[in-house]
This record gives structure tokens, C-alpha cells and sequence, in this order.
């Protein structure tokens, strides 16, 4: 692979795994064991038949949790010790063919844009528990799953397209965690100022 197909397979498999890992896994795995993509020969064992069984499996686990108010908070959680770890993993193996240096910005590249995804949407998806309602929630949810899995595709065929979209969605996560963060603090300082201060 070159630089700029490492970069965007990088990029868009570092975002896509921060949002559903095993989505991304095991749509890497089906797209190269049928033939659609060619990845490096260092990640061709995604295709395995055992990897994309096992992917396939945790990703029906984490649709069902995903649609459980609250249960996903702790899920979301649980992730953050995996998603990026991973998404490094993916991005260093993806670079098999470069220098050293390289491999390792890469991953170090892919493990913070997984962080940065994976924290925007357990923020988010944080602030949407606090609906009475669970409609908002499955569609986020399954509009996650699109995501991860079209990005996925799109860092494989696309990469140049995908580093720019990624870019673009690094843009919007920091900017939906600032708001968020800014909603937090609000909502913690009218409950001080109601407990503590009447």
C-alpha cells in the first residue's frame, strides 16, 4: 500500500471502529474474503472465516445492547479499554509494508481518531438517555452502524476521499463535545443550585 492508502484505510478504520468495532472487522473480513477489496497481507486474516464469525457475533451483541437505555452507557464504557486499542492494532498491521516510524504514527493516528469517535458517541448517546423516549436512541444506534460499516468500505476503495470525510467528522466530533460538555456543566450547576444553595 501507499502512504495516502495507508493513511485513509488509517483514518477511516480508526473512525469506523471507534463508533462499532466489530462492524468494522467484520466488514473488512466479508469484503475481502468475497473479492470486493484487496487488503494488505497483513490484515487478510480478518477474512478468515473463524474472525468474521466471531465479529459477526459480538456485532449482534452490541446491536441488542446498543438499543438499551443506559445498559449502552456501560457498554459504551466497557469499549473505551477496546475500540481504540484495536483501531490501533488494524492501523499498525495495515502498514505492514513501511518503515517502522511510519506503522507506529499510523496507529498512534488510528487509536486517537477511534478515542475521539468512540467519545463523541458515548457522550452523545449519554445525552440522548436523558429522553424518556428510546426512538432517538435506535437511530442513532443503527445510523452508527452505517456509518462504520460504509466507512469501512470507503477507506479500502476510496482512501484520499475517506482522510478528507474523516477529517470533516473530527471537525463535527469536537465540536459535539464542546457543546456537550457545555450542556453538562449548565445541568451540574443548576442541581448544585438546587440542592445546595436554596
Amino acid at each position: 500500500m501507499n502512504p495516502i492508502q495507508t493513511l485513509g484505510l488509517a483514518l477511516g478504520a480508526g473512525f469506523s471502529s471507534g463508533l462499532n468495532l466489530y462492524a468494522t472487522v467484520a466488514t473488512l473480513g466479508l469484503l475481502e474474503r468475497y473479492g470486493v477489496i484487496h487488503l494488505p497481507a497483513s490484515l487478510q486474516p480478518v477474512a478468515n472465516p473463524w474472525v468474521i464469525g466471531v465479529a459477526a457475533a459480538l456485532y449482534v451483541a452490541e446491536f441488542f445492547a446498543d438499543k438499551i437505555q443506559y445498559f449502552d452507557t456501560i457498554w459504551d464504557f466497557m469499549h473505551t479499554f477496546i475500540r481504540p486499542p484495536a483501531a490501533a492494532f488494524l492501523a499498525y498491521a495495515a502498514g505492514a509494508g513501511a518503515e517502522a516510524p511510519w506503522r507506529w504514527g499510523a496507529a498512534l493516528l488510528a487509536g486517537g481518531v477511534a478515542l475521539t469517535s468512540h467519545g463523541t458517541k458515548a457522550s452523545t448517546r449519554a445525552a440522548v438517555n436523558l429522553s424518556p423516549e428510546p426512538f432517538s436512541n435506535w437511530v442513532l444506534s443503527l445510523g452508527e452502524d452505517i456509518l462504520a460499516v460504509w466507512l469501512s468500505w470507503m477507506a479500502t476503495v476510496r482512501p484520499m476521499v475517506t482522510t478528507i470525510l474523516v477529517a470533516a467528522l473530527l471537525v463535527l466530533c469536537v465540536f459535539l463535545i464542546y457543546h456537550l460538555f457545555r450542556f453538562a456543566r449548565r445541568a451540574m450547576s443548576r442541581m448544585v443550585d438546587y440542592y445546595f444553595r436554596r
